[in-house]
């Protein structure tokens, strides 16, 4: 594998394949766990990841990258093998999550609003993850929509924090994931797709100014935003189409045709309207960037259900998992189908 930033990043967004977001931290995995009544221990955790790297027919086919947390980048398979290496030798680009999480942003908004924290020491961490494997780096921005927000300090407070991050990182020869993510979930969500569409483009336009006042190589980065889609409370929900155009728009009102591609969060969407979403943006064709995906649970929660901690249900969870990860992979190239999901039930 090449170490040229612009060479990793083109293969993270490599065509009929995408990332798989394992990131959870270990309260975020909790419930998860929590929601198929198994403990939330390292052991647990550790095989539930093995066994996803471990999916040979999802990992070699329709994953190109695996993004993971920082106790899971140093963790060992069973039989002694670290993680990172099951998931180069299936061929796909091991990453870290780096950021230390979303906190209260200070000032009138502060029980709403949240700026993601971790810059300090960030250098120095990014020196050691290189070192245990890491290729590329993730950093989550929250943008919420409610009345009189986001205001303009969150949203130039989080796009210049992800742009000192991406800058980082690529000094430290690590591709950034830049992911600013307007939230379609939670107490606030009531916006409709145009308050959506409205917020993600003034998000992503101030991205990529603080981008390039920061002196960041777009060809040497990925994007990770949300669709442009209603908020989950309210009342007129999108069709899938509108919610495929409606995305392609903005982002091409926005993201420079230097960008490699575009890896989706699938926020709080179903499995299958992630997917059918991702495959609409395809087959509309005539993009300047790949379009793909980064899903952790639309990917996972198939997997996770079928296993429910009990080493006999592997296969099955494996199976499962494959699934979703070749339907996420027929949608980057716009040919998922609704009939595909039925014949594999």
């Amino acid at each position: 594998m090449t170490e040229r930033l612009e060479d990793i990043a083109q293969a993270m967004v490599a065509p009929g394949k995408g990332i798989l977001a394992a990131d959870e931290s270990t309260g975020t995995i909790k419930k998860r766990f929590d929601s198929i009544g198994i403990e939330n221990t390292e052991e647990n955790r550790r095989n539930y990841r093995e066994m996803l790297f471990r999916s040979t027919d999802a990992m070699r086919n329709y994953i190109s990258a695996v993004i993971l947390y920082d106790e899971t980048i140093r963790q060992k398979a069973k039989d002694g093998t670290p993680l990172v290496d099951l998931i180069k030798t299936a061929g796909s680009i091991p990453g870290i999550k780096v950021d230390k999480g979303a906190k209260a942003l200070a000032g009138p908004t502060s029980k709403i609003e949240k700026v993601t924290e971790g810059l300090d020491g960030l250098r120095e961490r990014l020196a050691e993850y290189y070192e245990l494997g890491a290729r590329f780096a993730k950093w989550r921005a929250v943008i919420t929509i409610a009345d009189g927000c986001p205001t303009w300090n969150c949203v130039k407070a989080n796009a210049h924090a992800l742009a000192r991050y991406a800058a980082l990182c690529q000094e430290a020869n690590i591709v950034p994931i830049v992911e600013p993510e307007v939230l379609m979930d939670g107490e606030h969500s009531t916006h409709d797709i145009d308050r959506c569409y409205e917020v993600t483009e003034w998000t992503l336009r101030a991205v990529f100014e603080e981008l390039y006042d920061a002196r960041v190589r777009l060809e040497g980065m990925v994007l990770k935003p949300n669709m442009v889609i209603a908020g989950q409370k309210c009342p007129k929900q999108a069709s899938p189409q509108e919610v495929a155009e409606r995305t392609v728009q903005c982002l091409k009102a926005t993201v420079p045709a230097a960008v490699p591609g575009i890896a989706f969060l699938s926020g709080g969407q179903t499995d299958e309207q992630a997917t059918e979403h991702l495959s609409l943006m395809n087959a509309m064709g005539n993009l300047p960037w790949k379009l793909t995906f980064s899903y952790g649970r639309a990917l996972q929660a198939a997997a996770l259900k079928a296993w429910g901690g009990k080493s006999e249900n592997v296969a099955a969870a494996q199976r499962a998992f494959a699934h979703r990860a070749k339907m996420n992979g027929l949608a980057s190239l716009g040919r998922w189908e609704p009939s595909l999901e039925k014949a594999a039930a």
